[in-house]
């Protein structure tokens, strides 16, 4: 019993001393202020990637739309969706009954020209002729009339006989000049005959042309992507050339067409590495390389983008025209950077607060916001715990982030220290800052 009475004193004692204790620090604790407890994240060493973000949509890299130049009616199709055709082979035939008879009856009509043409060059092989005999004529006139006239001077013949030859010479003279413009006429209608029959082998050509236009054929090598139109349907070409068959070139390579905001635009430069998701394929990750980034902007509804290309391996033809991509550019890589979660960045202790900010670097709205995007050499400040238990501010240079993390380039912190991301009370967690990013919960202790 004494051995037992001891013992149960000693507990007593024990417990006693245990309670003391305990309101004591409780005391010590509620004048120091050291209730607050403080979630901290570690200060470490790792990979960090500056990236950009967008999203855009696969297209071929050359996409050929294959239209008619003619209108009429489809009487055949050779081809269907993802169909593979060659350069050169027939996809589509439009009835080509009317086209026929427009050639034959251009054949008609330069046969017809060429008719003309032999009938007016022999026109004017006559009116040479005529002309010929004129002047034949106006040669022997004028030699009777030479001869006549020292006759009627020597009173050797009459008058009479001297103004008949006159007028024979007059008439001769008036008979060529009308010949030697029935040359020139002739020769006119034989030029105007030879046009005539260029006009008809033009109209021809033109026919045959149609003709031909009325067998749609593929212009490169590739798969059909897209038929829009059926057989019996009639297509006009009256004002521009209907689509018929899209075709994709090769669907082996492929782009990304990314809608890239201005704000970010100025960051990537041709032959980056992305990668990209797409629906389809949640759990595979795709790679490419920026290949362009256009000038042209995109506006809707006052938002100003800019399309980045980005070629893609699609060896597999895993990926298919259409898709939407979500597009991550790396736009700077560090291995081994000293990095620090952004959530730090973000926590303010209520001290400061209440201060004004005045612990620290002024800061202006937004400055924190700018810091986390990335920007190189901008100021930062996070808090660390002192001895005391209180939250002490630290300077930093930040470098690169990535949404989650920022390097830090500068400033009083090693790998391996900590730093505050969150301020609880000891009844309940309260975020002085707002709820901590996604990647942080947990994070720390």
């Amino acid at each position: 019993m004494g051995n037992r009475r001891k013992k149960y004193l000693i507990g007593v004692g024990i417990l006693i001393l245990m309670l003391a204790g305990g309101f004591s620090f409780y005391r010590l604790g509620g004048q120091n202020g050291s209730n607050q407890r403080f979630r901290l994240a570690k200060v470490e060493k790792g990979e960090i990637n500056l990236v950009v973000t967008a999203t855009g949509t696969l297209n071929p890299v050359i996409n050929v739309l294959v239209g008619s130049q003619v209108s009429g009616t489809i009487k055949a199709l050779y081809a269907d969706f993802n169909s593979q055709v060659k350069e050169g082979q027939v996809i589509a035939q439009i009835d080509p009954a009317l086209f026929e008879a427009q050639v034959e009856q251009g054949r008609a009509n330069v046969l017809s020209a060429q008719a003309n043409l032999l009938n007016a060059q022999a026109n004017l092989e006559n009116a040479k002729a005529n002309l010929t005999k004129a002047e034949v004529a106006v040669v022997d006139t004028k030699r009777t009339l030479e001869r006549n006239r020292p006759l009627v001077e020597k009173q050797v013949i009459a008058q009479a006989t001297m103004d008949t030859a006159q007028v024979n010479y007059d008439t001769a003279v008036a008979q060529r000049d009308v010949a030697k413009a029935q040359v020139e006429s002739a020769a006119s209608q034989v030029e105007s005959s030879k046009a005539q029959v260029e006009q008809t082998k033009a109209a021809l050509k033109l026919s045959e042309t149609n003709l031909r236009y009325t067998t749609i054929r593929s212009p490169v090598n590739g798969t059909v992507i897209s038929r829009n139109v059926d057989v019996g349907q009639t297509v006009a070409a009256s004002l521009q050339a209907p689509t018929l068959f899209t075709i994709a070139k090769n669907l082996a390579e492929m782009q990304v067409d990314s809608n890239v905001s201005e704000a970010d635009v100025g960051r990537i430069t041709v032959g980056l590495d992305a990668t990209f998701t797409v629906d389809a394929y949640p759990e595979r990750v795709f790679r490419g390389r920026v290949s362009e980034i256009r000038n042209a902007p995109i506006i809707v509804q006052n938002v100003v983008t800019y399309d980045v290309v980005i070629l893609v391996d699609n060896r597999d033809l895993k990926l298919k025209p259409g898709m939407t991509a979500n597009v991550s550019v790396t736009v700077a890589h560090r291995e081994g950077a000293l990095k620090i979660p952004n959530a730090a960045l973000r926590y303010r202790p209520e001290s400061a607060k209440r201060e004004g900010g005045k612990t620290g670097p002024p800061q202006k709205p937004g400055e924190q916001l700018r810091v986390t995007q990335g920007d190189q050499g901008r100021p930062g400040r996070v808090w660390v715990v002192s001895p005391e238990g209180k939250p002490t501010p630290v300077l930093l240079t930040l470098g690169i982030s990535d949404g989650t993390f920022s390097e830090v380039v500068g400033g009083n912190l090693r790998e391996g220290g900590e730093v505050i991301i969150e301020q609880t009370s000891g009844k309940k967690s309260s975020s002085q800052t707002g709820a901590p990013s996604p990647g942080m919960r947990g994070v720390g202790r």
